[in-house]
């Protein structure tokens, strides 16, 4: 078995960026407004800004955790599999699913429940798929 630490790493924090960028300058302002952000005042949103921190430090270990699970399956793939159909296929068996439902029962309203599972969604896709990238050429 081997699972290279460094590209674990790298992918971790590749993910993590494009998460940054994924969910602001990107789709951002959509976000905001499922959320509801757009509607609070400036101060408002400043205070919600300086307690992201521990809510970004979880995110950032939730990847990682999501990025060794991914490498320490790749290690296991028959040789007839890719590590890129391992990940669309974890992203379509146990992630599309667990997203569609905490939208649905999220306390999302109706309205955005197309919208936010396409953002979550092909973030998540996104990410999983240059984790799987990551992983093939460097680990």
């Amino acid at each position: 078995m081997n699972i290279s630490i460094l590209a674990i790493i790298v992918a971790t924090v590749v993910q993590f960026i494009i998460g940054a960028v994924w969910y602001t300058p990107l789709f951002g302002k959509l976000w905001g407004k499922i959320h509801g952000f757009d509607h609070l005042t400036p101060e408002e949103q400043k205070k919600l800004q300086k307690g992201m921190a521990p809510l970004l430090v979880t995110q950032f270990i939730m990847t990682l955790i999501t990025t060794v699970v991914l490498a320490f399956l790749k290690t296991g793939l028959p040789p007839y599999w890719s590590v890129y159909g391992l990940a669309f296929f974890s992203w379509l068996g146990f992630v599309l699913p667990t997203q569609v439902a905490s939208v649905i029962f999220g306390h999302t309203e109706p309205k955005w429940f197309l919208k936010k599972i396409a953002v979550m969604a092909g973030g998540s896709l996104v990410c999983l798929m240059v984790a799987a990238h990551i992983l093939s050429f460097m680990g």
